[in-house]
């Protein structure tokens, strides 16, 4: 029986390439008297390839950007900074997020999330997002000195929602961090397909997140 769904952030829940690319445009408009002498899709380019989907953090990557572009009238810092403040702003669900958890939560399921990441930071693109009401528990590594694929991560989520690993499953686009991991610790891997490539070991790969909702029913009933 199925008591629990826990989900990674980054790539499941939150559509973050889509978002980042947002944020980018909207942060190039915003210092574009100093960022000018750039062309726009040139400075968006590389901040996406420096970024490498989030497993960059944006002090490694601004820095770059501001020694390879030769931006002296704004510090890395700042345009840091403007990304920590700001980037909220931008965020985008991936389709029927929300009514994926409507459906679990009529089915009484408890819900956990772990996510990587800076504590704030991450706390505040959930908000931004409109589901921190749904979640009994959310793990973000900074705040929890462990990160995913550590299977204590895993084990404290579990703990803390008072399930067993079979009795639930873990959702993410990772193949190492979310599904193998989240498999380790022996709950019911989920993988979300992303652009990945290759035999991905997983329970189920969805597409959609409205998919979730018929898995779950399915496994009830075979229980």
């Amino acid at each position: 029986m199925v008591k629990a769904a826990i989900f990674d952030l980054d790539g499941t829940l939150l559509n973050r390439d889509e978002s980042v690319k947002m944020f980018i445009h909207s942060q190039y408009n915003k210092f574009k008297k100093i960022l000018g002498h750039i062309p726009k899709e040139i400075y968006i380019t590389r901040f996406l390839e420096l970024d490498n989907h989030g497993y960059v953090w944006k002090d490694k990557v601004y820095q770059q950007l501001v020694d390879e572009y030769k931006i002296t009238e704004i510090s890395w810092e700042e345009l840091l900074y403007d990304y920590i403040c700001t980037f909220k702003h931008h965020c985008v669900s991936f389709p029927n997020l929300i009514s994926m958890l409507e459906d679990l939560k009529r089915m009484d399921l408890k819900f956990g999330m772990i996510t990587n990441g800076k504590g704030q930071f991450q706390l505040g693109n959930i908000k931004a997002l409109g589901i921190e009401k749904y979640f009994d528990t959310i793990l973000i590594s900074e705040w929890e000195g462990i990160k995913k694929p550590d299977p204590q991560i895993f084990k404290k989520a579990l703990a803390q929602l008072n399930v067993s690993p079979k009795e639930s499953i873990f959702v993410g686009d990772h193949p190492e961090n979310d599904v193998k991991a989240s498999r380790n610790v022996g709950m019911i891997g989920i993988w979300k397909k992303n652009c990945s490539e290759g035999n991905i070991e997983a329970d189920f790969t969805i597409h959609d997140l409205g998919e979730l909702p018929v898995i779950i029913k399915a496994l009830n009933a075979e229980r």
